[in-house]
């Protein structure tokens, strides 16, 4: 079985796909200000509000220990996200581009 070869040249030359990379960009991009953002405020809160941070909120668990385990939460979410909206937006694009140069269809 023989495959027939993507002309990447031909793709990378596509408007759709310049628009595709830049639309998937962006969104990464703001997808990865937000988690860098979120992740800072643990360490940043630990030096600037250390008394909001010992905070009693449950037994042994404060406001620092749960805002630390609400980062897995947040990685969770970031990459759920960004699976949902590959699948629907980005995966779509990129097939309909491959597909019009004569690039293999899956199914």
């Amino acid at each position: 079985m023989s495959q027939t070869p993507i002309d990447w040249e031909a793709i990378e030359a596509d408007p759709r796909f310049q628009n595709l990379h830049r639309r998937k960009s962006r969104f990464l991009w703001s997808l990865m200000a937000f988690s860098l953002a979120y992740y800072f405020l643990l360490p940043l809160g630990a030096v600037f509000t250390p008394e909001l941070f010992r905070q009693k909120v449950w037994g042994p668990m404060n406001v620092g220990l749960l805002f630390a385990l609400s980062e897995f939460v947040v990685a969770w979410g970031v990459a759920i996200i960004y699976s949902r909206r590959a699948n629907r937006e980005f995966d779509v694009l990129a097939a309909e581009i491959v597909a019009s140069v004569g690039g293999p269809r899956h199914v």
